[in-house]
């Protein structure tokens, strides 16, 4: 699902490896979180999270989901929040590394990381939930607000709009861009630098400006209930079940 590599300065790249295209079922939403926290527990100082050249995630594999029942649909849901949470919680820092396209979950990963950096081309980048039927919930809007302002936020929110990685660049969803094959080695570049900081300072100073990205998607207080109710609408799970068919003729 995943492979581990260990780089200097105790810096571990964690790089999504579920083909096709690093689509995100419960089990990878769960060894991913695990590996975070382990990957913190041991010691390590910072993270990276990469995927393959051209293609980050493809976000969550929508096939997979319509095949469980409303108990299997909230778990799915309730360990991709949990695995956000992890991200916004991390005592260390964690950079994506956007190797390609990234919409929907893609970016919600990308977007709980501190820094993202993305390959620079006809890449793009987006929640397009509600082209897709879905709503995107408070606490994944909050944290796209937190870095691209909140009127933009509404824009790109509410049209599903999926943005091509300059456009991305200059709205500050990424914060740098790179040719494909240097995207992870810029990601580390970058941690390396912040590392290279007083840690104790670098790393309180972080988590008070992290603060809010965890209050926004503490597991305790998101209504998973109503953004269930609206996930198994009539409307969404057409527009779902017209998805996976385009999906098929392509393939």
């Amino acid at each position: 699902m995943f492979d581990i590599f260990p780089h200097e300065h105790d810096i571990t790249e964690i790089r999504l490896n579920r083909p096709p295209v690093n689509a995100l079922d419960t089990a990878l939403l769960v060894a991913l979180r695990e590996a975070f926290e382990q990957a913190a527990a041991n010691g390590q100082r910072g993270l990276v999270l990469s995927g393959a050249q051209g293609l980050f995630s493809a976000g969550v594999d929508i096939p997979a989901l319509l095949a469980l029942d409303r108990d299997g649909v909230r778990r799915f849901w309730q360990e991709f929040f949990a695995l956000c949470s992890t991200l916004a919680r991390l005592p260390i820092p964690i950079v994506a590394a956007i190797t390609g396209h990234s919409p929907a979950g893609g970016a919600v990963l990308a977007l709980f990381c501190d820094y993202r950096v993305m390959a620079q081309g006809p890449y793009r980048i987006g929640l397009n939930e509600v082209q897709v039927g879905l709503i995107v919930p408070d606490s994944i809007q909050h944290a796209l607000r937190r870095v691209v302002g909140t009127y933009r936020a509404e824009r790109l929110l509410v049209s599903g709009a999926m943005i091509e990685s300059d456009a991305a660049l200059a709205c500050g969803f990424v914060d740098e861009l790179t040719v494909a094959e240097q995207v992870t080695t810029r990601a580390l570049h970058w941690l390396g630098e912040l590392l290279a900081l007083p840690s104790q300072a670098m790393l309180a100073t972080r988590a008070l400006a992290r603060a809010d990205l965890v209050a926004a998607v503490d597991p305790d207080t998101l209504p998973l209930d109503y953004f269930l109710d609206a996930y198994f609408r009539p409307e969404a799970q057409a527009t779902l079940q017209q998805l996976v068919a385009r999906l098929k003729n392509k393939g």
